[in-house]
């Protein structure tokens, strides 16, 4: 899913040379096409980068951080572009949001923002955290057991939202990318290309370790559509729309109906990380 491939024709008001414009609202829709009624293929966030392939009547064709490209609307960017320099002193010296508030230097308002935005080392912080990349790279460590527990922190009450990639609504693959990136290991946007990263495992649990990824599709032809972190116990943990939302799998004993069909689609097993 989302992978935009569509050629829609030479652009009204030009092709713009890759400029640099930063994520203004707190949560940003990258969609399918140059509308609001299309698909939402992916989300940004407050203080996120992206690159301008395109313009037109009020849109912009954005390249994001990883690689994914789609339309947004410019009421979500900043007006102003930046330079290559101005970006790279923005992304080493901008905090991390683990969910927090600051003080609107414009309008003097509270602002909320999600995991994963990107704040001015001089903005005001209200409520909630921001952490240096450091402090980070300190408290989430690319391991395993880590990697699961802030999964559970962070999204244990999200809702499932497709193309969201936040706490505050999300789809499979777009929690696994956050969580993991936090974690320092950059995961491609779709459940299908994060499956072809990483070794294959057995299919058996008892070769899993918390970390892992598996792979799931309830397509004829196998195209993975959706993805969960193996954890501890013998339990998974995912976004699922079946689920509503986050949802923790126990895998020994009894299944609900549900979590039968899910294992019944289970495809592949990867390791992306070190055990």
């Amino acid at each position: 899913m989302r992978v935009v491939h569509a050629d829609f024709g030479a652009p009204e008001t030009g092709v713009t040379t890759e400029t640099i414009v930063r994520v203004s609202s707190a949560v940003a829709p990258l969609h399918a096409e140059p509308k609001a009624s299309s698909e939402q293929v992916s989300q940004s966030v407050a203080g996120h980068l992206a690159t301008i392939l395109e313009t037109r009547e009020g849109w912009r064709r954005l390249r994001l951080g990883d690689g994914y490209e789609g339309w947004m609307h410019e009421g979500y960017l900043e007006r102003r572009e930046l330079g290559a320099t101005e970006a790279s002193a923005w992304k080493a010296s901008a905090r991390y949001s683990l969910g927090c508030s600051v003080l609107d230097s414009v309008s003097g308002m509270e602002r909320s923002l999600p995991l994963g935005a990107r704040v001015a080392h001089e903005a005001t912080i209200v409520a909630g955290a921001v952490l240096d990349a450091q402090e980070v790279r300190r408290r989430f460590p690319p391991v395993g057991i880590e990697i699961c527990a802030t999964a559970a922190r962070w999204f244990e009450s999200t809702s499932y939202q497709w193309g969201g990639i936040t706490p505050w609504g999300a789809d499979c693959s777009g929690m696994v990318q956050a969580v993991f990136n936090l974690h320092g290991v950059a995961l491609p946007r779709d459940a299908r290309q994060q499956a072809e990263l990483g070794t294959e495992l057995t299919l058996l649990a008892d070769a899993w370790k918390p970390g892992d990824l598996l792979f799931f599709s309830d397509r004829t032809d196998g195209r993975i559509t959706h993805v969960a972190i193996a954890a501890p116990e013998h339990t998974l943990i995912h976004v699922a729309i079946g689920r509503g939302g986050f949802s923790v799998e126990h895998l020994d004993g009894p299944m609900d109906p549900y979590a039968v069909a899910l294992m019944g689609r289970l495809r592949t097993a990867r390791r992306v990380i070190a055990p």
